[in-house]
């Protein structure tokens, strides 16, 4: 469903130099998605297909909710609906909210069952609660067809909500008691809170997000300590939005039919769901090197730009791109902490600094202390740096600080 997301791609990281910032830039797209209430971001059935197919056996018998989404628009609700025998569900929920754009309008059906007249009319927020779906056309299969069916002649199947819909009111979170998993697009706008109500509850959950939101102190203490994780596929994702939104010069097209779809960058699924992937062992080819590898100046620990250029033969601690998590098997190495602002072990503090950006322009900053520094001999060409009386540092990209489980191989 509604998902405000940044436009802006996956951070290359070809090395140190430069200010990555990613939690200011994070907190940035945040403010604005706050602001824009762009939300309305609609998340392709092939892509939710692509994703649930890995998750298959932890549905049998379950309670699905889907709390962020309108189930006339939502191709979440039309995914468990199609597959509600095959999964083997035990009941399905999705909710709508005050303000949707499609609330009372019934996009795939008309003349339903289970709000009045005034609650249409006045586009009042739903739910839908689906126990079993008859194979009405006799065909063998279950359908949307087989779905209008049972929405025309159940009336207890939709009804109105009485507040506004939000996942954080009392009844929808009476939703999220009742319910076993959850599967959904979050608002982008809330993606944090929404993620953290969720590891609150205890309950399981699918859902999409930006990778850089597991940087936020709320959410990287259950990175941590292994409550969340990233679900199988990661990267770009194309989005069906509004009509009315406005196109972008990049990640843009319009289709035939005249629907607007816009791409967004650095995407992920988070769950707590066990999944073949996260047991996945990742082959490690590089021999460590100190050029390649340079060690920070104010923690004890390499640095390591890519993922692939993880040393073999290195047993302690290494900072890696946050790119790292779509790797991560806990099998295989521990994540110990992170740099930036919660970076707090950090063994020296740096007095005030000169700052030289790629253009060699001067200013008087303290960013050395909010990350992990490297001491370089020559100032780098065309990034920036930092000056400490007579020494030179680079200032490394957010790093996720991981150790190998056991020996090196």
């Amino acid at each position: 469903m509604a998902m405000q997301l940044s436009s802006a791609h996956e951070e290359t990281d070809s090395g140190p130099g430069g200010a990555g910032q990613v939690t200011a830039k994070t907190n940035s797209w945040l403010t604005a998605a706050k602001a824009n209430k762009q939300d309305e971001f609609y998340t392709q059935l092939s892509d939710i297909e692509d994703e649930l197919r890995n998750f298959r056996r932890h549905f049998r018998n379950k309670i699905v909710l889907c709390n962020c989404d309108d189930p006339y628009e939502s191709d979440f609700f039309k995914y468990f609906v199609i597959n509600f025998r095959r999964l083997g569900l035990k009941k399905l929920i999705a909710s709508c909210y005050a303000g949707s754009p499609v609330a009372g309008q019934l996009i795939l059906f008309s003349d339903l069952k289970g709000l009045n007249e005034t609650e249409a009319d006045e586009k009042r927020p739903y739910k839908i609660e689906i126990t079993d779906i008859p194979d009405a056309d006799g065909d063998g299969s279950i359908g949307l067809a087989d779905v209008e069916y049972l929405l025309r002649h159940d009336t207890t199947v939709l009804t109105a909500l009485e507040g506004d819909g939000d996942f954080r009111s009392d009844e929808c979170m009476a939703l999220l008691d009742e319910a076993d998993i959850v599967v959904t697009n979050p608002p982008f706008s809330l993606a944090v809170e929404y993620l953290t109500t969720l590891l609150e509850s205890g309950k399981s959950f699918l859902v999409l997000g930006n990778i850089r939101q597991a940087l936020y102190s709320d959410l990287f203490s259950y990175v941590l300590t292994s409550r969340l994780w990233l679900g199988v596929n990661a990267g770009h994702f194309w989005f069906r939005v509004p009509d009315h939104y406005e196109p972008k010069e990049t990640d843009y097209r319009q289709d035939a039919q005249g629907q607007k779809w816009r791409r967004m960058g650095g995407l992920c699924w988070y769950t707590n769901l066990d999944h073949a992937k996260r047991h996945d062992h990742m082959v490690l080819v590089e021999k460590y090197h100190p050029e390649k590898h340079p060690h920070y100046d104010n923690f004890d620990a390499i640095d390591v730009s890519r993922t692939v250029d993880i040393p073999e033969d290195w047993d302690g601690v290494m900072g890696v791109p946050i790119t790292f998590l779509d790797k991560f098997n806990p099998e295989q190495f521990e994540i110990v902490g992170i740099t930036e602002s919660w970076f707090g072990a950090a063994s020296k503090v740096y007095p005030r600094q000169i700052q030289v950006n790629a253009n060699g322009q001067e200013s008087r900053v303290m960013k050395l202390n909010d990350g992990a520094a490297i001491k370089v001999d020559q100032p780098p060409v065309g990034k920036t740096y930092y000056k400490v009386g007579d020494e030179l540092f680079v200032k490394a990209y957010i790093r996720l600080l991981i150790r190998r489980i056991g020996e090196p191989s």
